[in-house]
């Protein structure tokens, strides 16, 4: 039975995984987070993974092979914030469990790391490919972007290290039903209202990642839900909000019967990858 750190768990997603791999499957859990968590079978720690200090309440935890690293400080978190703890405190965790001998690690990145809360965002590409680069303004986007070069950097130190960020999108719970978006000025975090996974989806995208086979390097895989949460198809939404901008943008993707509406991150690498194909649809829930 390998054990399994997942930092988090008192979070949403993070408490869920956490219930379905005590319940569903052979690995041990142990869950950090800052408040207490509850998961029947797992092993829970009260602490703060971005505190050094901290991290020696898993000295006695010998034997970690997979860290599935959820704990962050989120979207409209300060600059300051997000540098410290996303990307110092995940540096901090890494660096501890690296020298305990753990290798293979899953991190929870964001679609955000691209810089879409912003409304002057404009994607190079659509679908966004996994590696788009970061266009952040406003730190958030930026802290997830660094923490992927956090991983980038210590797999150049360690060639034998297997990181998996995964970008993953807004996520909601299973009963929520999803306003599409619609035409109209382009909003805040205007890919991030496009880009929802169901809750279920993501738990089943984090297991993929967890069981996936051993593979050393770094991979940056987005993580959305089947279909774009738009009321309209995609290429009709975007001349819309970006106007004048969307004439430098390839929508032929989208204008392929049954393309219409297909999510404005490209997903295929994921399931090359892992072989995750979400499976809630997102229009019509």
């Amino acid at each position: 039975m390998s054990k399994i750190l997942i930092t988090g768990t008192s979070g949403f997603i993070g408490n869920a995984l956490a219930h379905e791999i005590t319940a569903n499957s052979n690995h041990q859990a142990i869950c950090l987070s800052r408040s207490p968590t509850d998961v029947p079978g797992a092993t829970a720690i009260q602490g703060d993974f971005s505190d050094p200090d901290h991290l020696s309440k898993l000295d006695s935890h010998a034997g970690i092979e997979t860290l599935v690293h959820l704990a962050a400080v989120i979207g409209g978190c300060s600059e300051e914030d997000g540098l410290r703890v996303n990307v110092a405190g995940t540096h901090h965790l890494l660096r501890y469990l690296i020298e305990r001998g753990c290798r293979k690690f899953v991190l929870a990145s964001s679609i955000a790391a691209v810089g879409m809360q912003s409304v002057k965002f404009r994607p190079l590409q659509l679908p966004i490919p996994d590696e788009h680069p970061c266009f952040d303004r406003d730190g958030y986007g930026f802290s997830k972007y660094m923490m992927e070069e956090v991983t980038r950097y210590l797999s150049r130190q360690n060639q034998s290290l297997d990181f998996i960020n995964l970008r993953l999108a807004s996520i909601a719970p299973d009963d929520r039903r999803l306003t599409p978006a619609e035409p109209g000025p382009v909003p805040m975090w205007a890919m991030g209202r496009l880009s929802v996974m169901f809750l279920s989806d993501t738990v089943r995208c984090l297991i993929a990642a967890i069981e996936a086979p051993y593979k050393p390097g770094v991979r940056i895989l987005n993580a959305v839900g089947g279909q774009a949460c738009s009321a309209v198809p995609i290429p009709d939404l975007m001349r819309s909000w970006y106007g004048a901008d969307a004439h430098g943008l390839d929508f032929s993707h989208y204008e392929q019967p049954g393309h219409e509406r297909d999510p404005v991150y490209d997903i295929s690498r994921i399931r090359e990858e892992l072989g995750f194909v979400p499976q809630k649809p997102i229009l019509g829930n």
